[in-house]
């Protein structure tokens, strides 16, 4: 859009979108306009093509048409839902004053119009454009010192919905998986980083979610001041201590939020720092793969967390995907969650009645946030009273000898202000309106200058009432109504002929005609105008009072919003708590032991996600497994080489096991008989084949990143679950690196692992290495048909039963049984050496790697020919004498060699 020039002027309304426009150039603008938002220009074509609405016109600018689309005020929150899925911003452009104001500067006045707010994808309240259960992340990205991947790096993230408000350190190699551990909805990210070559990857990949700002937000020397002034305290001493880096990431999150809220102060709780190996580290690749949150599909439906929710509020279901996403590491922490949940599991009267009460209670922390930015409603007071009720009679419940963080949760309750919820109780109405335009939320008694402006408009009503009586007799038109709109006020309606009729009787000068329509003639009369104003100010003296009423009320509130959100998370947590103790006795699960070992052992081991789905599908019992990944002794923990035909349960073996050491660190319960897990700090899991089209990667090349990432990171205290490494190429190539990368499992990393694999040579390396086992799924053959048993058990396979499995999926009979006879050709030229025999000749690899470390020892004498060579200094040589000089070398090369 480029500027008019004097030839071709804007309207005046035109002129203020363009200046409007100008000043946020990277947002869609909505542009009030009566009932309507319009949009203008390239902002209507694109908002037309996301929205699928008509694109129409209005005018022209320049000499062309302007494009023109919009959306209906009253559903307006639908149209914003769309365009921030889309990763659109919006800018809401809504009029400051009445139209009727700006008519009084004259009739080409446009009415005064200004951005009220920035709507992003982290920045939403609304509880149309949110999911309950999902937390609805904003983050910054910061980066101090160094360019590159050498600087100091930090996150902040908070929750406008909710206030919560966290900070951490992170590093260039852990960046990607600390934002993926949020899973944020917009990422915020200094200019020169934004632009830096050695993010470009990461920034890709999480596309539209992650935007630039000015370096000038993220400035570190006035951060602390910026943050202490958000909160109006002098120094954050009190806060905690935070790193330099980390307060630079706080303070652009704060400067972004008063960016887009404007003059609205968000009800941000004081920053919370995460202390770095606080909790377990995942990667994208590893989520990704173990469906953690979401599905392979992206869908919420399928994933671990679809099937372990049983939380009933909105507060609970935020809180267990937080916790699914980051598990602890503290064995202290997580037993204090056990302690809970045992708790509940033992006093089933006590869960089911807390369970009926949370599942009454509204989400108070998203109504306090909406509150606080002037955004709430009189349901938002309601809920909060409702909620302040709720609270009480859980802590009236929680009695006796209680765990410790169900202690802490009934103290949080007990600390909220009882004021409030009886001054809530003592003036808001049993049912309110949705906006608080629309009175009436006030109770009557509650205060006696309502009650008598209420009054005075309830008998102007009864009058009309009465009034439309009498006309109707005084005419001897029986269908007079009196009516009202927001344009003529109160008039009286009659059809067409009666209305004629009565403009040519007697009566024509007590009803004055104001309007004909196509079925009907409108009229007033001296006495119904005269009602019309005192009903009109009654109205307005209510509505003005109960809008006084309903700001105190929420200023109240906002002030303590501390308390609120200090119980709105206890009340969360208890019912994280009662929903885990819930699925734990449905769900037959066991109390897991977790401590500081490196203990991997599991009994009866169950995958929660397929279990359930198998039950749901055809009442199936799953086949639970063993698996023990427990030292020996003192030492590391050990490996399971997993072999098995292909549907025989590998990858799912592999994917439970991982997902029994998450929820044992979440603080849950398990999918097994018994368990005890030695504290994972970082869990690796290469599942499934992928590429990565738009990085340039294949199938393989993926494969072989994510194995790099694992070999690189593991550590001791590193769970890592591999699945076929090394398929993806040549038979040769895949071996060896598949033989390669199981050595360095074992002697580098040292971690506990499983590694599935159809290399059934791979087997004979349990003679090797001593903390390696053979386990295998086992399968019966019974008439030429394969019965997969989905049971592991010790041992090797020999077959991978692929053609009978490519039997089961359908290929053409004739190419399965031409697979026969080529497998059966190529299972007879082998020359029938045992698997073992491959290895006899291979060193070990710790032999291996020194030999490959070792310099090779120098030569005792020098070649002449590098004598000849050093001795040349080709600066000081004519072209012709570098050229005779090198024929020179070369003819004794080659009467060397002869």
């Amino acid at each position: 859009m480029t500027t008019a020039t004097a030839d071709a002027a804007p309207t005046p309304m035109m002129a203020q979108y363009i200046e409007i426009k100008a000043a946020n150039p990277d947002c869609l603008l909505f542009y009030r306009m009566g009932d309507f938002y319009e949009l203008f220009f390239e902002d209507a074509e694109e908002a037309s093509r996301a929205l699928g609405i008509a694109l129409t016109k209005r005018g022209k600018h320049l000499g062309e048409d302007i494009p023109m689309c919009g959306v209906p005020i009253h559903a307006a929150e639908d149209y914003l839902q769309k365009l921030i899925a889309l990763g659109h911003r919006i800018a809401v452009c809504d009029q400051m004053e009445d139209p009727a104001e700006a008519k009084k500067r004259g009739s080409k006045s446009v009415v005064k119009r200004d951005v009220v707010r920035l709507v992003t994808p982290g920045t939403i309240t609304e509880d149309q454009l949110l999911e309950a259960g999902r937390a609805n992340y904003l983050m910054t990205l910061t980066r101090l010192g160094a360019k590159g991947r050498e600087g100091e790096f930090a996150i902040a993230w908070t929750d406008l919905s909710t206030g919560a408000f966290r900070l951490a350190e992170t590093g260039a190699d852990r960046l990607e998986a600390d934002v993926a551990a949020v899973e944020p909805s917009e990422l915020v990210v200094a200019e020169p980083l934004y632009r830096d070559e050695a993010f470009a990857q990461v920034f890709r990949r999480l596309g539209r979610r992650a935007r630039p700002e000015p370096q000038a937000l993220f400035d570190a020397a006035t951060a602390p001041e910026r943050i202490g002034r958000f909160f109006g305290v002098s120094t954050l001493d009190g806060f905690g201590s935070f790193s330099r880096v980390e307060l630079s990431a706080a303070a652009a999150l704060i400067a972004y939020l008063g960016k887009t809220q404007l003059a609205a102060r968000p009800a941000l709780q004081r920053p919370e720092r995460r202390v770095a190996g606080s909790a377990m580290e995942i990667d994208p690749a590893t989520r990704a793969s173990l469906e953690l949150t979401r599905s392979a599909g992206g869908r919420r439906a399928g994933s671990l967390l679809s099937v372990i929710d049983r939380t009933v509020t909105g507060a609970g279901g935020r809180l267990l995907a937080v916790r699914l996403a980051s598990p602890l590491t503290d064995p202290t922490a997580i037993r204090e969650r056990q302690a809970s949940l045992a708790h509940f599991i033992e006093d089933y009267a006590l869960r089911a009645e807390l369970r009926a009460t949370l599942g009454r209670l509204p989400d108070i922390e998203r109504a306090l946030s909406r509150i606080a930015l002037g955004r709430g409603g009189p349901r938002d007071l309601l809920a909060i009273r409702s909620g302040l009720f709720a609270a009480s009679e859980i802590a009236a419940r929680l009695t006796g000898d209680l765990p410790a963080e169900l202690a802490a949760c009934r103290q949080a309750i007990l600390a909220l202000p009882d004021d409030l919820s009886e001054r809530l109780e003592m003036t808001l109405a049993e049912e309110v309106p949705l906006l608080k335009r629309d009175g009436g939320f006030v109770r009557p008694g509650a205060l006696a200058a309502l009650d008598e402006a209420r009054t005075l408009r309830e008998d102007a009503r009864r009058f009309l009432a009465e009034l439309q009586g009498r006309y109707a007799e005084k005419t001897g038109i029986k269908s007079l109504k009196i009516k009202h709109n927001n344009v003529l006020g109160y008039f009286i309606e009659m059809n067409e002929a009666n209305g004629k009729a009565l403009m040519a009787g007697p009566l024509a000068s007590t009803f004055i005609h104001r309007q004909t329509l196509a079925s009907a003639m409108r009229f007033t009369t001296g006495e119904l105008a005269d009602l019309d104003e005192r009903i009109s100010h009654a109205g307005a003296d209510a509505l003005k009072l109960e809008l006084e009423t309903f700001d105190q009320l929420a200023a109240e509130i906002v002030e303590a919003a501390p308390q609120l959100q200090a119980a709105a998370g206890a009340l969360g947590a208890i019912d994280v708590a009662s929903a885990l103790a819930e699925l734990a006795v449905s769900g037959d699960w066991s109390r897991p032991v977790v401590d500081d070992s490196l203990a991997f052992r599991i009994e009866g081991g169950r995958h929660p996600v397929v279990e359930a789905a198998l039950a749901a599908a055809d009442g199936q019992s799953f086949v639970a497994n063993d698996c023990d990944l427990s030292p020996k002794g003192k030492g590391p923990g050990a490996i399971w080489l997993v072999t098995g035909p292909n549907m025989g349960g590998k990858s799912t073996f592999l994917r439970q096991n991982a997902i029994i050491a998450i929820l044992a660190q979440i603080g849950a319960y398990v999918p097994a008989t018994a368990a005890h897990i030695g504290i994972v700090d970082r869990l690796f899991s290469r599942v499934g084949a992928s590429d990565d089209l738009a990085e340039g990667r294949s199938t393989f090349m993926v494969e072989m990143v994510e194995t790099a990432a694992i070999l690189n990171q593991s550590g001791e205290r590193a769970l890592v679950i591999l699945d076929e490494i090394g398929r993806g190429t040549a038979t040769y190539d895949g071996l060896s690196i598949a033989f390669a990368s199981v050595e360095h499992l074992h002697e580098v990393n040292r971690c506990r692992a499983l590694f599935a694999t159809h290399f059934h040579e791979m087997t004979a390396l349990s003679a090797r290495l001593k903390r390696l086992a053979n386990v295998t799924m086992r399968v019966k053959e019974w008439q030429g048909e394969v019965i997969f048993l989905h049971e592991v058990g010790a041992g090797a396979a020999d077959r991978s039963y692929g053609i009978q499995v490519a039997r089961l999926a359908g290929l053409p009979k004739v190419v399965v049984e031409r697979a026969r006879q080529v497998l059966a050709e190529l299972e007879r030229s082998e020359q029938g050496e045992k698997r073992e025999t491959f290895l006899d000749d291979l060193p070990l690899f710790s032999a291996a790697v020194r030999r490959q470390a070792e310099p090779a020892a120098p030569s005792a004498e020098v070649h002449p020919l590098v004598a000849e060579v050093e001795a040349l200094d080709p600066d000081a040589m004519t072209p012709r004498e570098a050229m005779e000089a090198l024929y020179r070398l070369k003819a004794k090369l080659r009467d060397g060699r002869a």
